[in-house]
């Protein structure tokens, strides 16, 4: 069956280490939807650090769509308006950031459009959050958050060392009440227990009327393994994890290496 739409993942995949879509990648994304297919960015980032590469790929006209937040959200692409979402709520921010201090890491917490910090001492890696996506940071002591807020993701953030022994303490019952998966060595993402990038590919994909097998998936870490297992075809990256290679159906070559250009060239065109 062909392929209709595919889900890609951003950093490590779609974007080579510089954070840049390489010209061979952007031309294997333009044949493939002068083809009729879809494209959809799938990534762990906000809204807002999807949207200058979905300008760069001319990806805003109406009927496109990005997912975020590693499938909390779906957002029609032209203007961000969410169509699909599963958030956490107020007492979810307390319990993981009350885990966050127990387990002696960092914390931090994404609305919409903003990411909050309680800890005083911001984290390096929330900088870097912050200047990768561009979604402003606000320091927000606990007592002073709204709670009404709902939140598509919380995070632990820290050193890889400090973050794996935090991990390796985490109680059964944050594993039986959430999604926790990595992103990157330095962070930890807690989403609802429905939401991973394979509920938000599969939410767009009944959206726009597609079976499974007509989906393509590519992708390179953890937050990945559920869109790949997902997809009728599963790839993943070069440079992707052991254990994303290992369920994928087919393996492409490096972000470095127009990795994502080439599987479109190899299964789709």
């Amino acid at each position: 069956m062909a392929i209709k739409l595919i889900a890609i993942d951003m950093d490590g995949t779609l974007l080579n280490p510089q954070h840049e879509i390489t010209p061979g990648v952007k031309s294997a994304l333009d044949r493939a939807r002068q083809q009729g297919v879809s494209i959809v960015l799938t990534t762990g980032r906000p809204f807002v650090g999807i949207q200058r590469y979905l300008m760069e790929l001319d990806m805003q006209a109406p009927g496109q769509y990005a997912i975020s937040n590693n499938g909390a959200l779906v957002h029609q692409a032209a203007d961000g308006e969410c169509v699909a979402e599963v958030t956490l709520t107020f007492d979810d921010y307390l319990y993981i950031e009350s885990l966050a201090r127990e387990l002696g890491v960092h914390f931090q917490a994404f609305d919409k459009s903003h990411l909050y910090t309680p800890n005083k001492d911001i984290s390096e890696y929330t900088i870097h959050e912050a200047s990768l996506t561009g979604i402003p940071v606000r320091y927000r002591a606990v007592e002073e958050m709204d709670r009404a807020m709902r939140f598509p993701k919380l995070m632990m953030i820290d050193r890889p060392a400090l973050l794996d022994a935090a991990i390796a303490r985490l109680p059964e019952k944050a594993h039986q009440t959430y999604t926790i998966l990595k992103s990157a060595p330095y962070y930890l993402e807690i989403l609802d227990r429905r939401v991973n990038k394979g509920q938000g590919v599969r939410m767009l994909a009944e959206k726009l009327g597609l079976k499974q097998e007509e989906v393509m998936a590519i992708g390179d870490q953890e937050n990945d393994l559920a869109m790949i297992e997902y997809a009728g075809t599963g790839v993943a990256m070069g440079n992707a994890i052991d254990s994303v290679k290992k369920i994928a159906q087919f393996i492409t070559r490096t972000n470095m290496e127009d990795g994502v250009a080439h599987a479109i060239d190899e299964l789709v065109l």
